[in-house]
Order: structure tokens, then sequence, then C-alpha cells
């Protein structure tokens, strides 16, 4: 089920790759179990109350819901975030050693036409604390497509040098606007995928989501993962940092933690 070495060649050139089913379906119905357990206050662990780990809260309506570090707060999502298939699948594409989980956020977007997410990548919010080589996988807890708002990628976009780009705006005849007047093609590739496939992308690949004009809410967990070589480095900021250790010895390894899908 390990990518193939015409795949890991398209993730490369492409920036993106679409894997076959490879999370199972008790893994899948567990999270979504989480999922509602997580948005229902019953966690399993507790956070430090900060304005990084708070997300959508109730109060905000029926809007997009986007919840940072649930896995850290629920195990049937930390169950999910830390599937082997995951892990070995993106150290495989990004032809790294190990991975270490970086970050996760649970998404949630309702039925309508007003919760998009904007063209942006990944890199851009994490400029100096994370690996060139870092690369997301998005599971959807369902089938998804261009009904209800998969997400999708501007192929080759991992090689540009672009700016101007948000995950929050709403505006996307602007968005595309911006990237034609930089010189860039905004024609995007928008995936139909199978419960249990997973999309993954390299952290300099465009990509962002239309809106959700299916019959429920799109759900799903972005996985945001990076080799194992990456590590603290004094200066970076992130709110990570509340919840890792700072070691900045390049050669550093702690012999008790497995070099796979682990905080950095």
């Amino acid at each position: 089920m390990l990518p193939r070495p015409e795949d890991i060649a398209f993730y490369r050139d492409h920036g993106y790759w679409i894997s076959p089913v490879i999370v199972p379906p008790e893994v899948l119905d567990a999270a979504e179990r989480g999922m509602e357990r997580f948005y229902a206050g019953d966690h399993d662990h507790a956070l430090a109350d900060l304005p990084a780990t708070r997300g959508w809260q109730p109060s905000d309506g029926d809007v997009l819901r986007k919840n940072d570090y649930a896995s850290l707060r629920v195990d049937e999502l930390a169950a999910l975030v830390r599937h082997p298939a995951i892990g070995a699948t993106a150290a495989a594409l990004s032809g790294a050693d190990g991975i270490r989980l970086w970050h996760d956020q649970l998404l949630r977007k309702p039925v309508g036409g007003s919760a998009r997410v904007g063209w942006h990548t990944d890199r851009q919010y994490w400029q100096s604390c994370t690996s060139d080589d870092m690369l997301t996988a998005w599971v959807g807890f369902h089938d998804v497509d261009e009904v209800n708002g998969s997400v999708s990628f501007l192929p080759g976009s991992h090689r540009w040098d672009i700016t101007g780009l948000d995950f929050f705006s709403q505006d996307a005849a602007g968005l595309e606007a911006s990237i034609v007047a930089q010189g860039f093609d905004p024609t995007p590739v928008v995936p139909r995928m199978r419960r249990g496939q997973v999309s993954f992308h390299h952290c300099r690949t465009v990509h962002g989501s239309s809106a959700n004009r299916g019959t429920a809410p799109r759900r799903s967990l972005a996985i945001h993962l990076q080799p194992t070589d990456n590590h603290w480095r004094p200066g970076s900021s992130h709110p990570n940092d509340t919840f890792v250790r700072h070691n900045p010895d390049p050669d550093y390894s702690d012999p008790a933690i497995q070099p796979v899908l682990w905080p950095r």
C-alpha cells in the first residue's frame, strides 16, 4: 500500500498525491465519534487555555469550524493521526527516514455558500519553525468531491514564488486575480476521494476548497507532518512551543521516543 516510485515522482512533480484507500473504516468510524465528543466538550486530555487552543466555539455559530490540537485532546482522533499507513506514506513521499507530527486541525464545513478555504500554502504561516519538506495529510471522514468542498490543488505550485494568499479569504475571484497577476495558472485539480483515501500535499503547494453544496457537513482532519530531522530552533515562535521540548542540538535524539508520528 506504500507509494510506488511513480507515485513519489508524481508527488514531487505536482506537489500533491492522492492515496488509495489506506485508512480502515473502523478507524474513521471511531474518528467520527471522536469528532462529536470533541464538539460536546467530552475530552480525554486537557490543554492549556490559550488563544491558539480555543479555535471554533459554539458561540461562533454554523460557520467553518477549525480547531487545532484536536488529537491531543481526544483519543479517537489521536488514533487516526497516528495511523501507521499515514506516517509511512508521508515518509515515503518526502524521502524521510521517519515522520513527526507537527500540527493537526479538525475541520467541519457547513452546508451552504458562505464557508470557503481560500488559496494558501501551509508554509506561508510557518516560515521559521518547520522543515522545507513538511507535508500535509488531509483525511475526509466520508466521500468528498467538487460538490461538498473537497480540498483542491494548483498543480506544480510548490515551485512557485507567490505571495498574497489567505486561508481565511472568502474572495475567491480576488485571490485568483492575484495568482494570475503574478504569472501563474489558477486552474485547480479537484480530486474525488472515497472514504479511506488520503490526500498528501507539499507545504508550498497552493490549495484551498470551495463551499459545501452537498447535503451534510464536510468533516475532515488535516495532519501536518515533517521529517524527523527537523528540531526546535532558537528564534522560532509558534504556539506548538508550549507543548514540546526545547533542544536546539541537531544531533539530539531521545531513545525513549519512536521516530514516527511524534510531536517535534
